[in-house]
């Protein structure tokens, strides 16, 4: 079992907060065996409310599948107190989101979707279904008159 850090970098211009919403979040990566290497051609997703069992009754994981080279049975589980927003102050400097555990498997790749919100960083305006697929984002928030944005998405996978 190994635990891997989803790291995120963004510069946030009047915004702070940045998070995940709900435990129907879809992390979508792709996935590689540490049998044989095999990377998943397709996104796929997790989110906290998939659960599967384990075989051999050892609890259960948020994702698990067979490797279509190999066969061995792979898990990936989304460690839900290890989930952390991403504020101001992170901004342009690489910070931990989640954690997954995982096992036969780990993440190669993320991409940021729908779901994520974050809050004005002066006003405390609530902006939702934030979607960062395009690796930008911009707003106005009115209280302030200030525009508002996440630009410059990256990330990078960590051993913790």
């Amino acid at each position: 079992m190994v635990k891997i850090g989803l790291q995120f970098k963004a510069t946030l211009e009047n915004v702070t907060n940045l998070r995940p919403v709900g435990d129907d979040f879809r992390w979508f990566l792709k996935l590689k065996c540490a049998n044989c290497g095999e990377i998943s051609e397709k996104w796929q997703y997790i989110n906290l409310m998939d659960s599967v069992p384990l075989k051999g009754g050892r609890g259960s994981a948020s994702m698990v599948q067979k490797c279509k080279l190999c066969a061995r049975e792979n898990s990936i589980d989304i460690l839900r107190d290890t989930i952390t927003p991403y504020n101001a102050e992170d901004s342009e400097r690489f910070k931990t989101m989640v954690q997954f555990e995982c096992r036969g498997m780990e993440p190669v790749e993320f991409q940021p979707q729908a779901g994520f919100a974050a809050d004005g960083a002066e006003s405390g305006t609530k902006f939702l279904e934030i979607t960062l697929l395009e690796k930008d984002w911009t707003d106005y928030d009115e209280k302030v008159n200030e525009s508002v944005g996440i630009y410059d998405v990256t990330h990078h996978f960590i051993k913790c």
